[in-house]
Order: C-alpha cells, then structure tokens, then sequence
C-alpha cells in the first residue's frame, strides 16, 4: 500500500491512516497503538537488557562478587539512557543496533543451541504444562499467542523498506519485497527454530524467558552472547525512544504554541519517559508476562488486522475474493488475539508479582505507614 498516493509513496501506516480518514481522525485511528507499543517495547527490552548484564556480571564474576538486584541492573541500564536520549543524531545507535543484530542472530542463537546441547538433557526434565488447572493451562497458551504477537511484527519499517526499493512498471518493488520477506524468514528459522527446539528438548518446561539464562558454561562463550543482548537492546531501547519521542514532542511543543521544544523542555520530557520506563520495568520485571500483555495490547492491532482494514478500505478487493477472504480471517483472528491474550499476559504478571520482593516490600512499607497512622490516632484519642 505504499504507493497507494500518486507520486508519494506512504513510508508509514500513520500516513497512509490520515490520507483515507483525514488528518485527525487518522491520527487518532494509529498513534495511540503506536504509541503503546513504543512504550511497552521499551519496558521489555529494558528488563531483558538488564537480566542480560546480570547473567554476564554473574557469569564473568561468579566466586568473588556479592549477589547484585536485578533492579540495580535496570537503574544500570537506565541510566545511560539519560545521556544518549539527548544525543543529536542517531545514526550511530542505529548502525550499533544493526550489527549487533546480526551478531546476534547468528552467534548467541549459535552459541545457545549448541551449549544447550553439550550441556544435554536435564534430570527429571519434563514436557507436560506447567500449570495444575485447565484454565491455567489455556491462559498460558494465549499469553504463548501474545508472546509470538510481540516477536514476530514489521509494522514500523515495512513500508519505509519497500519505499527505498527501486521500483519500475515492468518490476515493481513489491515483487522485491515478497522475495525480501521470505529470504528474512527462512533467515530467521534457520536460526532461531534450533534455539526452540533444542532448548525444550534439554530443559523442558523449566527453561527459562531467555535461554541464555539458563546456561553457565562455557564461561567466556555465555558471558560474550549475553553482552551482546545487552548491546543490542541498548541501541533498540534508542531506537524505539526517539520514536515515542517524535510522537509526544510536537504535541507539547504545540501545547507550548512553540514550534519546537527548548533544550530544557526537552530534557525534562526525555528523562521523564526513562524515569517511567525504569519504574514500571522494576516494579514488573516479568518477562513473560510482559511479552504476552504487550503483543496482544499493541502489538497485535498494528500488525495483524488494522492494516488488514486499510486494505479492504482502500484497495476494495471484490467480496469473497481469495483477498477479501484472507484479510477478513486476519481481523477476525487479530480482534481475538487483542482481547485474550492481554488477559493472559496480566494473569500471569500477577502469579509471578506474589513472590517479587520490591512488592512485597512496597507492600510492607504501606502495612507499616498504616499501622503508624493507627497509632498515632489512637495516642491522640
């Protein structure tokens, strides 16, 4: 749909929302969604940036350094952010995330299957559900839906890519672009479909969010695949920041009657948005739980059944056309996926926040102030 305005090609769905629904409305119908997935993907690489330098300081300094929060690692991880956020360009981030991307995609899945391996089948391993309850059970398989939501997504740069294809009458981009998407999933199967399947095979239901979490050895091979998560969700966290940043900045700079923020407005919006981040991220370190509220929430709207909308909407493929069929069955699944697995995905954040400890401490300091405020009533009675 990229080129569906005459000589200006839609490098966004958000372009493409306001030339059929107007300029407000348009921006009403996408940004929201935008926006939460923003935010919500920048809570997620947070808390897995910061489990990753965890493993890697656990891993690298085993015996002679004293156990260390997760939520100091998220501060950590934070905290950079509060200098980089205000950096001008970006350019640089971009090209750090890419390469670690690629480095990634090949060495950690390398290295977490082929550790996984060595490391063989665990004892009283076990391949049933985790929990006791039917009802258990379902959820957990809609928040699995969520997760997959979450994972497999390219709203954001589908259209800018196809856009920068050269495109001709007698080849036009889109044919590039099919051959493109599934080049990039055969990539991706290649090398993430042995991660899933060796990884259950030696750990079971026991494995964790993140495989590389549950591998110690080799020591150096471990500690290297778990820095460069941490390196790549550093430059993806920017990444999605400065979009975010793009959405709310000319609001409050139209607010302002400005037409762009002052340096110091800037800075305050930034590191707000950090700050906000960090927080939900400690209070909600929850990885899983996390992916499937988030996939389902945002992620699932925006990527499988409002662009399936814009299509029926501007293209008008005949009534039960192959087309019309398979759009139609993208929505009705996409709606599904919208309501139940943020269900799931909240279910399964409040199972595990029962035994987190910043909420129980939050909890006992509430108790206390209560029991203060008591006493003090009663001493003045």
């Amino acid at each position: 749909m990229h080129d569906t305005v005459p000589g200006k090609p839609a490098d966004t769905y958000l372009e493409l929302c306001k030339h059929k629904y107007g300029d407000n409305f348009g921006l009403y119908i996408w940004m929201p969604q935008q926006l939460i997935v923003g935010v919500g993907v920048n809570i997620v690489y947070m808390v897995i940036g910061a489990k990753s330098l965890m493993k890697f300081h656990d891993v690298v300094c085993k015996d002679n350094c004293k156990d260390i929060n997760l939520t100091y690692f998220i501060m950590i991880f934070a905290s950079a952010h509060f200098v980089i956020s205000h950096l001008p360009k970006i350019k640089s981030i971009s090209a750090v995330s890419l390469a670690t991307s690629i480095i990634s995609c090949s060495s950690f899945c390398t290295i977490a299957w082929t550790a996984s391996l060595k490391k063989g089948v665990q004892p009283d391993v076990q391949y049933g559900y985790k929990p006791n309850s039917t009802a258990g059970t379902v959820l957990d398989f809609f928040s699995a839906l969520g997760y997959v939501a979450f994972l497999y997504t390219g709203h954001k740069t589908v259209l800018d890519i196809q856009t920068n294809i050269p495109s001709t009458t007698e080849k036009p981009s889109k044919v590039s672009m099919w051959r493109i998407v599934i080049v990039g999933y055969i990539v991706v199967a290649i090398f993430y479909f042995p991660v899933a399947l060796i990884g259950y095979w030696m750990y079971g239901n026991g494995v964790s969010d993140n495989i590389l979490i549950s591998l110690e050895k080799p020591t150096w091979l471990i500690a290297i695949a778990n820095f460069l998560v941490f390196l790549h969700v550093m430059g993806s966290y920017q990444i999605q920041a400065r979009s975010v940043f793009d959405i709310i900045e000319p609001v409050l700079a139209k607010k302002l009657k400005r037409d762009d923020l002052s340096f110091t407005q800037q800075l305050i919006t930034r590191n707000l948005y950090i700050a906000l981040t960090m927080f939900i991220s400690i209070c909600f370190p929850f990885l899983y739980g996390l992916l499937g509220l988030i996939g389902g929430l945002a992620f699932a709207p925006t990527s499988y059944f409002l662009p399936c909308i814009l299509w029926l909407d501007i293209r008008k493929p005949e009534k039960w056309s192959l087309s019309w069929i398979t759009n139609w069955i993208c929505i009705v699944l996409g709606v599904a996926l919208m309501v139940v697995t943020p269900i799931a995905g909240l279910r399964r954040i409040i199972v595990q926040a029962k035994t987190y400890e910043f909420l129980l401490m939050v909890k006992a300091l509430i108790r206390f102030r209560r029991r203060m405020r008591l006493t003090r009533d009663v001493n003045y009675v």
